[in-house]
């Protein structure tokens, strides 16, 4: 439900769907891993209308490797969480946050060059 009330409340407020702390939190902590073992250098967090994006680049001069998609629209489709690759392939897709975010695990996750 709590889903639902900030998807309206964007909606008639005018105002861009956005990151909450919680969610902040699991993804730059994932982040900071990548981070640490060199292969992410750079983010991009973007608020719009109707989601919120973070962005995740090789260096800050290419277009993202990887995007988190916040859709509060998508909610009651296949969830609001996704992950877009550089193409443009969604790779995951859910309604659980950190659920979506394992597609990183260490042990079948890798860069794409």
């Amino acid at each position: 439900m709590r889903v639902k009330a900030n998807a309206q409340t964007a909606k008639t407020a005018g105002q861009a769907v956005m990151w909450d702390r919680r969610e902040l939190d699991a993804i730059l902590r994932l982040y900071g891993q990548f981070v640490a073992r060199g292969e992410w250098r750079d983010y991009a967090i973007d608020g719009l209308k109707d989601r919120a994006v973070f962005s995740i680049y090789r260096r800050h001069s290419e277009v993202p490797m990887y995007s988190v998609v916040k859709a509060p629209a998508d909610a009651h489709k296949q969830g609001m969480y996704r992950i877009v690759a550089m193409g443009g392939q969604i790779l995951k897709r859910g309604h659980e946050l950190a659920q979506v975010l394992k597609i990183f695990d260490k042990k079948r996750f890798h860069v794409i060059e």
